[in-house]
């Protein structure tokens, strides 16, 4: 269960690890934070996607990702909480990435953000091995790494039988 209490504007200024992971400010909210910072992708994605060609914006992905598994280290580190609730990093990266292979219009984008929040919340295996399992930044990276993965399937599955 991820710790709940937000840390201060104080601490999220601290160190640029600290704004990375929470999210530039979106994991501080004090009300379902991780559905912010998805919130937060949803509504950044269509701001940053236009500057980038398919192969520079799978690049930004990866590099978002890997800076995502030094920032959500240090901070949990920092916080003394390895997956603290204001952490949403590893739910903005993976969002870019369902939304950069969702089809376009809002009803795909808003079944993708349903399917991705329940996934997150339900942590199907093997999700829940890395939430339960691995206390590090790769372990946070990658619970919703795999929730991005159960949304990206159930959207190909939505879209193949309604084909």
């Amino acid at each position: 269960m991820k710790h709940s209490t937000p840390p201060s504007w104080r601490f999220l200024l601290s160190h640029p690890a600290h704004f990375i992971s929470c999210g530039l400010g979106s994991g501080l909210s004090p009300v379902a934070p991780g559905t912010a910072g998805t919130l937060f992708a949803w509504v950044s994605y269509p701001l940053l996607r236009p500057h980038f060609s398919e192969t520079g914006f799978a690049v930004l992905l990866l590099a978002a990702f890997l800076a995502g598994i030094y920032a959500c280290d240090k901070t949990g580190r920092d916080l003394g909480v390895a997956d603290h609730g204001a952490m949403v990093w590893d739910e903005i990266v993976p969002f870019w990435f369902v939304l950069f292979l969702t089809p376009d219009g809002w009803l795909w984008q808003t079944a993708a953000f349903l399917l991705f929040r329940l996934f997150d919340i339900v942590k199907p295996p093997p999700a829940r091995f890395f939430d339960r399992s691995m206390k590090n930044g790769l372990g946070v990276m990658m619970d919703d790494a795999v929730a991005a993965a159960f949304t990206l399937t159930a959207l190909a599955l939505v879209k193949a039988l309604a084909a």
